[in-house]
């Protein structure tokens, strides 16, 4: 009797995709980078996902998931080992472009934006620039240098910042001229170059932008920031600050943000997610800073604003990265 041939095993468990979650970095964001790296590859899907977990430590060593040391070479032989990467490291050398331009030197698929959106955006002054050239109002400010810096005269409440720094660090509230020469110091401590803008009345409000594979754009929710005083680092991460999402917006507001809001993110060139920063003054929003590689835990800005429009955490991230594989 001839017997039937079996058909051959099948694994049950289909192939996962291989992605690289990179970490750390050498900015004053490294440990809040930290934090949105573990949280990114914990949310993963492990069913989907093969996860390789990267860490970049303040002196520049790549460490792997068991935390060797590896060299730049065999960094970007695990990221060539991936399908795509997730650069999730904040500020410079990380989200200013030079994550972004690694990979595309190691020929990779990575998720955000590239390097010229990397680099414009993490660039304040710049960021107003190119705001401007497209009809969105910034705060009125200047740019110095640490030379203009001890020429400057304070007339009038101000905020000074660093040009490329974020997650609020070296920015101070400026509204007396005795408190002027510190908090150009500690600006300058992050930066050569400086900010300094008028201190604007109005409601801090986020817009959480995301292009999509299509070229279509995807607004959240809005988000309002409520703080008592300046929104500085202790209250983003020090639990003093209250997220309000949806925020309370009427029509004409919420399109008038969500416009501009789009119309920055593709002036940039940005890729992927970004929040757009806005103070929503009596005539209108006005820009503040546009973040390409936003905080993303689950309790982040831009998680908490597609929460709120019904796409949970692990489902933004599996979009980010199903979007930038090959077709």
């Amino acid at each position: 009797m001839t017997r039937p041939i079996p058909a051959p095993a099948t694994d049950p468990t289909p192939s996962r995709t291989r992605v690289a979650v990179v970490g750390g970095g050498q900015s004053c964001e490294h440990e809040v980078s930290l934090a949105s790296a573990a949280a990114v590859a914990g949310a993963l899907d492990p069913s989907a996902y093969d996860v390789v977990r990267l860490t970049i430590g303040r002196d520049g060593t790549w460490r792997d998931g068991d935390d060797r040391p590896l060299g730049l070479a065999a960094a970007v032989t695990v990221l060539q080992s991936c399908a795509a990467v997730l650069p999730v490291v904040h500020g410079p050398r990380g989200e200013d472009g030079s994550l972004a331009a690694l990979c595309e030197l190691a020929g990779v698929p990575y998720v955000g934006s590239g390097v010229r959106a990397g680099a414009l955006a993490m660039d304040k002054w710049a960021t107003k620039l190119v705001a401007g050239a497209v009809g969105v109002a910034t705060a009125p400010g200047v740019l110095l240098s640490a030379a203009g810096a001890a020429t400057y005269a304070w007339t009038h409440p101000v905020v000074v910042k660093p040009v490329a720094a974020g997650s609020s660090h070296g920015v101070t509230l400026v509204r007396e001229a005795g408190d002027l020469a510190a908090a150009l110091d500690t600006a300058l401590a992050l930066d050569d170059r400086i900010l300094v803008e008028d201190l604007l009345v109005g409601r801090e409000i986020d817009v959480a932008v995301l292009g999509t594979a299509d070229e279509g754009r995807v607004v959240a929710p809005a988000l309002e920031v409520v703080v008592d005083g300046p929104f500085d680092y202790e209250a983003k991460y020090g639990g003093g600050a209250d997220f309000r999402v949806p925020a309370a917006l009427d029509d004409v507001e919420r399109k008038a943000l969500e416009e501009a809001a789009v119309a920055v993110y593709d002036a940039l060139g940005c890729a992927g997610v970004a929040r757009v920063d806005f103070f929503l003054t009596d005539a209108g929003p006005v820009l503040n800073e546009v973040n390409t590689m936003p905080g993303f835990t689950e309790q982040s800005q831009v998680p908490r604003m597609f929460a709120a429009a019904g796409t949970s955490y692990a489902a933004l991230l599996d979009r980010l990265v199903r979007d930038v594989l090959p077709a």
